[in-house]
């Protein structure tokens, strides 16, 4: 039996969509109520398939992630310091510096 190429309008299952991005395929364990919970999601259209939705997941957590470490970061920071560190800037420049 010989397998057809599968097709823009999903044949054998699949669909194809253009992207600059590139993709690595990899092979995950996850618990299988994740899964249910994944498959319930992609039933109900909320995604196209397993594989996009856990893209967004780890996408969304990602981005929680950087901003965690952006806040942790910026509450090392010294406000006294930092607001000398602009002021001293700003003076070198402070006849162009526009008034509020």
């Amino acid at each position: 039996m010989s397998r057809s190429t599968p097709t823009l309008d999903g044949a054998l299952g699949m669909t194809y969509h253009h992207t600059t991005v590139p993709k690595a395929k990899i092979a995950i364990t996850i618990a299988a109520a994740t899964v249910a919970r994944v498959d319930r999601l992609v039933a109900q259209k909320a995604f196209r398939s397993r594989s996009e939705a856990i893209q967004a997941a780890v996408d969304e957590k990602l981005a929680r992630l950087d901003r965690t470490r952006l806040a942790a970061e910026c509450g090392k920071l010294v406000r006294s310091e930092e607001k000398g560190l602009a002021e001293e800037g700003i003076g070198a420049e402070g006849d162009e510096w526009p008034e509020s």
